[in-house]
């Protein structure tokens, strides 16, 4: 799996998980679900930002945690689950 990782995932133009990848992951291959997690990462963030306030009632942007993990598991079951 990692020579497929190195061989395989160089950024293309569209920003596209490689096939082999895919199909790894749909397998259930650690390795391989680990980069489709990395890959999605960022947007995962973007997603999960929310404005939070500290013990002096302060405002700031963060990243909400349990938004983050919800996300991660539900990329991870969709990715089990779907038919290729």
């Amino acid at each position: 799996m990692t020579g497929m990782i190195d061989a395989n995932t160089k950024d293309n133009e569209r920003g596209l998980l490689p096939y082999p990848i895919i199909l790894a992951a749909n397998k259930g291959e650690p390795e391989a679900m680990k980069y489709v997690i990395l890959h999605y990462g960022s947007y995962m963030t973007s997603l999960s930002m929310r404005r939070l306030y500290d013990e002096h009632g302060n405002t700031y942007w963060g990243i909400d945690v349990d938004t983050h993990e919800r996300l991660r598991s539900k990329l991870m079951q969709a990715i089990l689950a779907f038919k290729i």
